[in-house]
């Protein structure tokens, strides 16, 4: 049988850092009613849960019930002073609706009060905006993932949606060179540490190998320089030479094997896999996998 090798590329929002309930369970098994279900119940035991709460205002976003979702968003971020909700795809039903507007302001408000004022602060929301949207669709490609790991094929619905987030990607491409011709690189200390992701996002997902390698030295520099995400560089770098057929350099590209689990693509001299990766703030890969896709790592490092 022919292996098949399918690239996941996820950035997972966690506004609270919540652990997992059965809400949580549901909802990552596709059963969107039940876990509403289960999420409103701890809610009528303890509305003070905001984890609880932001995760029944992304359900109900999911199923595009705006309304439900906008009442548990705004009880749920009464105390959070970040700028997560803003880029969380989860909620991307919600930009059309207007209401959507007013939370960008307060979050954007609350932020700045508590972490001082941004240099560019529509520059970020912009930025915000297209990380949400380079995300969306992402919670259906992982229910697509979940049937090909059980089925051995990729359910019928997922050539739509795939082909959906490929023209969601180019469009997002145009619009981030325009920002950044307009506004500067983004950098952490321009408009932050959230924002400042959002190009190498979209960089990763383009389609054409051509762009990642145009703009992989300008990754590298903000990595270095502090003013940019290692993780993000990492990944980035890996990709290239994975898909030009070389050996990866910091472990950040899987692949499905024959018994359909993820596994590392191939890495260059291994043993110092660990050295690398430590010289961007990267954690041990044996970490990074076990946590990421329940991989044991045990080349021994030097």
């Amino acid at each position: 049988m022919k292996k098949i090798v399918v690239f996941f590329i996820m950035l997972s929002f966690s506004l609270f850092g919540q652990q997992e309930n059965k809400g949580d369970r549901l909802r990552s098994e596709g059963r969107l009613d039940e876990a509403i279900k289960a999420y409103k119940e701890i809610y009528q035991k303890n509305p003070n849960n905001q984890d609880n709460t932001y995760n029944l205002a992304c359900a109900y976003a999911i199923q595009y019930k705006k309304d439900s979702a906008f009442h548990y968003l705004n009880v749920a971020l009464n105390k959070d002073n970040s700028l997560w909700a803003l880029a969380d795809n989860d909620l991307y039903a919600l930009t059309s609706d207007k209401r959507w507007e007013m939370i960008e302001r307060q979050q954007l408000e609350k932020y700045q009060k508590q972490n001082g004022s941004l240099q560019k602060p529509e520059y970020v929301l912009k930025l915000l905006r297209l990380i949400m949207k380079d995300q969306a669709l992402d919670y259906q490609l992982d229910m697509a993932k979940r049937y090909f790991m059980k089925n051995g094929e990729a359910p019928h619905w997922y050539y739509p949606i795939a082909q959906m987030k490929k023209e969601i990607g180019n469009g997002n491409f145009n619009e981030m060179e325009k920002l950044i011709l307009e506004n500067g690189w983004p950098t952490y200390s321009s408009v932050g540490k959230l924002a400042a992701d959002s190009p190498l996002l979209i960089i990763n997902h383009h389609q054409d190998e051509a762009v990642r390698i145009k703009y992989l030295p300008q990754i590298k520099k903000a990595c270095i320089n502090k003013e940019g995400s290692c993780l993000e560089y990492a990944k980035i770098q890996d990709r290239i030479l994975v898909n030009t057929g070389r050996k990866q350099l910091f472990g950040m590209q899987f692949r499905y094997n024959d018994k359909r689990k993820l596994e590392p693509f191939p890495i260059e001299n291994p043993e110092y896999v660990d050295k690398r990766r430590k010289e961007i703030g990267l954690e041990p890969l044996k970490e990074y996998l076990k946590r990421k896709i329940n991989y044991t790592w045990n080349v021994k490092q030097k």
